[in-house]
């Protein structure tokens, strides 16, 4: 059902461009591909489809940081080695010239020396010194090109890497949103139905008069499994990104806002931090698509900015599901490695909006993530 062998691959190009850390991460990420990978015979249908599909496209987003982290690093080398060539100018000639010199010159004729048999021995001990620091010389310089060489060769080989990922990577994204769409395995609480939201859009000017009407109308949980409050401080981003925008902080037009914005890259999976019902899903006001979860009676998640949302009102969706994707365009092989090249976080071009609220009040939803807690 899903091409792999781009994927996996990807994966160990990214694990030897990178050091230590992005290593480890790198690997850790192709194990758990290859893992996903190996369920996918037996996950046919239903929830069990949706979280193997999920892990490999999360696998895939790990990747791919991956890569690009290793990019950036092995651009970074390439340039120090350039510079430590440009420095040693002068002396690679010299090297250069005195490995040649010797190379052209016979044995015999080295043996000579104008001044007699004392000047001779005195040359052949001065040249069995300097020989072998030539020779290491040689062999650093040797050694740094080839460097350089394996670099360049990673760095265009990356471009297709990439390609062929990315060509996998909406091959799974396809049957992720065909297999949501399919399944009749989860749980499902009595909802509004959807003339009742039309209805809620339709007498509402924000998204906080819309949260708040939700509110006004929570579903209790029927056999909650976990205490949501207690997993303040834990919770994983719905997207990989970092954080943009802290919770009221004006925009470029002054405008606060009771959320966090979160930069993510174009494409990137969206998933419920805890386990939650759907309330609400679709366009609202000028939010593009939002998602209102419930993980609790009385708090609402509220996601917005998706340009794909999955999942039906009324769904108990567990922890880590996915509920949408981000817009944008993904960018292509050869502008990938340009971008990763020139470092920063220019990919980042997507924003989510998270909301977090319990009852009608708005709440810092930095201090609820792990990766935003001050």
């Amino acid at each position: 059902m899903i091409r792999t062998a781009a994927l996996i691959w990807l994966l160990f190009c990214a694990a030897a461009f990178a050091e230590t850390d992005a290593t480890t991460a790198a690997r850790a990420a192709a194990d758990g591909l290859r893992s996903a990978i190996a369920e996918l015979d037996t996950a046919r249908n239903g929830q069990a489809q949706v979280e193997v599909l999920t892990r490999t496209i999360k696998a895939y987003e790990e990747g791919l940081g991956a890569l690009r982290d290793g990019l950036r690093r092995a651009t970074i080398r390439e340039q120090a080695l350039k510079r430590q060539f440009d420095a040693k100018r002068e002396q690679v000639a010299a090297l250069l010239g005195a490995m040649t010199a010797m190379q052209r010159t016979t044995g015999p004729l080295l043996l000579l020396h104008p001044s007699g048999p004392l000047g001779t021995a005195r040359s052949g001990m001065m040249l069995a010194a300097v020989t072998p620091a030539i020779q290491a010389e040689a062999d650093l310089l040797r050694h740094d090109l080839e460097e350089v060489a394996l670099l360049r060769q990673l760095q265009q080989s990356a471009a297709d890497t990439v390609a062929d990922g990315l060509r996998t990577v909406q091959d799974a994204r396809t049957s992720l949103s065909q297999a949501i769409a399919d399944r009749t395995d989860l749980p499902r609480r009595l909802a509004e139905s959807p003339e009742e939201l039309n209805q809620l859009i339709l007498s509402v000017e924000t998204l906080d008069g819309f949260a708040d009407l939700l509110s006004d109308t929570a579903i209790a949980p029927e056999n909650p499994v976990a205490d949501f409050t207690g997993a303040k401080g834990t919770l994983a981003l719905p997207v990989q990104g970092s954080l943009l925008r802290s919770f009221g902080e004006a925009d470029a037009a002054g405008i606060e806002r009771p959320g966090i914005l979160i930069a993510a890259r174009p494409a990137a999976l969206v998933t419920t931090p805890w386990s939650a019902t759907i309330r609400y899903l679709g366009p609202l006001l000028d939010y593009g698509n939002v998602m209102i979860l419930e993980p609790s009676d009385g708090t609402l998640l509220v996601l917005a900015g998706l340009a794909i949302v999955y999942g039906k009102v009324g769904e108990v969706i567990p922890e880590g599901s996915p509920v949408g994707l981000m817009g944008g365009a993904e960018p292509q092989g050869a502008e990938f490695v340009a971008a990763a090249q020139q470092g920063g976080s220019e990919d980042r071009t997507e924003t989510l909006y998270i909301e977090l609220r319990q009852g009608a009040k708005p709440i810092d939803p930095t201090d609820w993530f792990a990766a935003t807690r001050k």
